[in-house]
């Protein structure tokens, strides 16, 4: 069986769970946070999470995980066949990743953690980088009614655990809603927050959200 490494915080984890219990995938989830540990250097050698251990190894990088479930697992599929469409599935994946998720992590110091202020140039350079991200989305999502076209694909798991921390990030920093003007993108991120699998991931982050903040702000304090 499958196992995935991680823990319930970490988007990026969330990304993979999700797309396992979409598909259907039988797996085990093994509570994992990342370290530099001999052991988990010799399972993921940058010491992070997700990681998919496989029968024949493991994999790491949550998008990479994505496209060996596509490859070896049934159930629903999550990237088109045709190979034009399975490549603008892939770009919107990317797009999201580089333009809305990275610029936002800049800022999770400050506005998840609530650890310590980031410096006003990283924002100011973060804020010009997510308008011009969601401006990106906007442009070559279809929303119609899902990222890509008329079916759930990568793309909205990406989307959903992307976006919405981004979308928290810019409301708390800099006072910008950035979906305000698209009233398609906001019925999507609220209509898949209502699925089943969406709901039990987010149950299970609730759960471990305080003692995850707590960790984290007591590690800056003794940086």
């Amino acid at each position: 069986m499958l196992k995935l490494y991680g823990f319930p915080s970490s988007n990026y984890v969330n990304i993979v769970n999700l797309a396992l219990l979409e598909k259907d995938v039988p797996f085990e989830y093994v509570l994992t946070y990342p370290s530099q540990s001999p052991e988990l250097l010799s399972r993921s050698p940058r010491g992070k999470v997700p990681f998919l251990e496989t029968p024949n190894g493991c994999i790491t990088e949550a998008n990479v995980i994505l496209e060996y479930l596509e490859d070896t697992s049934e159930g629903i599929r999550l990237l088109p066949s045709d190979p034009i469409e399975k490549a603008r599935v892939r770009s919107l994946m990317k797009e999201i990743e580089l333009y809305i998720e990275l610029p936002a992590r800049t800022c999770y110091a400050e506005a998840i953690f609530g650890a310590v202020p980031v410096p006003e140039a990283i924002k100011a350079r973060a804020r010009e980088e997510l308008l011009a991200g969601f401006a990106t989305l906007k442009r070559h999502a279809r929303f119609s009614p899902y990222v890509a076209g008329d079916s759930l694909t990568a793309a909205d798991i990406v989307f959903l655990y992307s976006v919405e921390i981004a979308t928290v990030v810019a409301t708390k920093l800099f006072e910008l809603d950035p979906l305000a003007d698209s009233p398609a993108a906001r019925d999507l991120l609220q209509r898949l927050r209502e699925r089943p699998h969406v709901k039990s991931i987010a149950s299970r982050q609730a759960a471990e959200w305080p003692g995850f903040i707590a960790a984290v702000r007591a590690k800056y304090q003794r940086k």
